[in-house]
């Protein structure tokens, strides 16, 4: 199966309608990750099938959780899930980042690569991150444990925003607040567990 249909059929199961320039776009984001992979092991994920459900519609499962306001994706790495959530929300000002300079390179060169006017790449260590705005809605996923990105991004959140956080199936050893809500995903073709936790911003 080409990766363009794996993309397309796994997204419909998730009820995810992929225009053809957001499939492009996907793609062409995937096979960027992969070519500069080879040189500076950005990810773990090395053929374009496990790419695509394991970072492209990982990513998709979260999109329907995100609204229209400014948001920062902590630990993007190579771009995950910032990027995919930029490609599929154009609407939306999202911003990457990450402390490690050659992640940063990357997303910023994939930013161009895919003309991606909404989306800002930011290189630095989130608790030292000043931003003359906050941000509505702070994402995550292969970050830290959930009370470590509440303490270290506190400063950056909204006070009416929330946290949109991804977890696989070492769930239960995390430290959630009272008011933390937990939404179970479907991923297609992932048979782990995978979640996405949202939590209001914490007094």
């Amino acid at each position: 199966m080409s990766a363009d249909i794996l993309l397309r059929s796994g997204a419909k199961k998730m009820g995810i309608t992929l225009s053809d320039m957001q499939t492009q776009q996907l793609l062409d984001y995937l096979q960027l990750l992969l070519k500069w992979n080879k040189t500076y092991n950005l990810s773990a994920i090395r053929t374009l099938d496990e790419g695509v459900k394991k970072h492209l519609l990982d990513s998709l499962s979260i999109v329907e959780f995100v609204d229209g306001s400014p948001l920062l994706d902590v630990g993007s790495g190579a771009g995950l899930p910032g990027i995919v959530i930029s490609i599929m929300r154009p609407e939306i000002a999202v911003s990457v980042l990450d402390s490690a300079g050659k992640k940063c390179r990357f997303m910023q060169f994939a930013k161009t690569q895919l003309g991606l006017k909404n989306l800002s790449v930011l290189n630095g260590r989130v608790e030292e991150l000043q931003s003359e705005q906050c941000f509505a809605q702070i994402s995550a996923r292969a970050f830290a444990k959930v009370d470590k990105i509440l303490k270290l991004t506190k400063h950056l959140l909204c006070d009416n925003g929330s946290y949109l956080l991804m977890k696989g199936a070492n769930i239960e050893k995390e430290q959630l607040p009272a008011d933390a809500k937990k939404h179970q995903l479907f991923v297609a073709g992932v048979a782990e567990d995978r979640f996405l936790i949202k939590i209001g911003r914490q007094k």
